[in-house]
């Protein structure tokens, strides 16, 4: 089994900050705002703040906050251990660090915090949120050796927060899209990556499986094309469609993500551009598809001038999640 690059840990990491803070600039706005969005500030990499979103240019939210406080746990604890991983989350939520929350994430943080098992705590069916997906990145960097331990993992920890099994599904796609990419030798089949996903997927939810069978043909189609089969896969007739382009929705979202990465996935940059470019849950979508990218092509893919602006509120800077990203590849490389 090829060993992993320091570097594809640490693109996995600020992949996944970066695409976060630069999609949340337009959370929420429509396709043609999003659009306009990647072709006047995004391909030009000049990304001006907005009123909107209250923290300047470089504030990650909670997709990559989670994802680096599931890092934290695991490098601190010598194994990944949900028990920790949930008290933190529940602290981040406590101390009102958190940035941009989910509904169905805050209330399963606020049943930790009055001290319900993190086995119980989370959202129940029908609530299918992207919450537990957008932080699964670094499940793929942790076990990507051990794929039973890899479904087990994004399951226990996805289920802190949300206990459909549709989301459950979705944090075993992107931990195992990860795992998939790092050990890609600079080469990613579109049929092989997704049937190998959807064989994991199947062990969690059959109906979310299909699905990802039928993105193999839908990779092939252009983005205007694609988000219409994408943004209604899977979706309950009573979903609420106030959403323009991706919704929060868990499996259209993770689905967008892989369709952006497949798309491109020798181009950081550009899997970057169409994960924001359809509009809706952009940060989410750009979280989720820009963790792949990073983890396949490393941190040498990723432009360090927009790089170096990342921070929570001050701290936890680049050189901070860089360091938290070598940590954690040195701990799996002795194990």
């Amino acid at each position: 089994m090829t060993v992993p690059r320091l570097e594809q840990f640490r693109g996995c990491l600020i992949g996944q900050c970066l695409g976060d803070a630069i999609g949340c600039r337009v959370e929420g706005y429509s396709p043609e705002v999003c659009q306009n969005f990647v072709r006047y500030e995004v391909r030009r990499k000049k990304i001006r703040d907005r009123d909107r979103f209250g923290l300047p240019f470089g504030q990650y939210t909670d997709d990559s906050q989670l994802a680096r406080e599931l890092l934290q746990s695991y490098v601190a604890c010598g194994e990944f251990d949900p028990s920790d991983y949930a008290t933190r989350i529940a602290d981040i939520f406590a101390q009102e660090r958190i940035v941009g929350r989910g509904r169905s994430t805050e209330e399963a943080a606020n049943r930790l915090i009055r001290g319900v098992a993190w086995q119980e705590a989370g959202t129940r069916a029908p609530n299918a949120g992207n919450g537990s997906a957008m932080r699964a990145g670094p499940i793929g960097l942790i076990f990507y050796d051990d794929p039973s331990q890899l479904v087990q993992a994004a399951c226990d920890q996805g289920r802190i927060t949300h206990q459909d099994s549709r989301c459950s599904a979705g944090a075993v796609a992107i931990a195992g899209a990860v795992a998939i990419a790092l050990q890609s030798d600079m080469m990613i089949e579109t049929e092989p990556f997704l049937c190998q996903l959807s064989e994991w997927v199947a062990e969690v939810d059959a109906s979310f499986a299909a699905l990802l069978k039928d993105l193999i043909e839908w990779v092939k189609l252009p983005p205007e094309e694609a988000v219409e089969l994408i943004s209604r896969a899977g979706l309950p007739l009573n979903y609420d469609r106030s959403w323009q382009g991706i919704s929060p929705f868990v499996v259209g979202s993770v689905l967008w993500s892989l369709y952006a990465f497949l798309r491109t996935p020798q181009d950081y940059w550009e899997t970057l551009c169409t994960s924001i470019a359809v509009g809706g849950d952009v940060d989410t979508t750009a979280a989720m598809a820009c963790a792949i990218s990073g983890a396949f092509l490393g941190l040498e893919a990723i432009p360090n001038q927009l790089a170096e602006f990342l921070n929570d509120r001050g701290t936890w800077r680049l050189g901070d999640l860089i360091k938290l990203a070598d940590n954690c590849y040195q701990l799996k490389v002795k194990l």
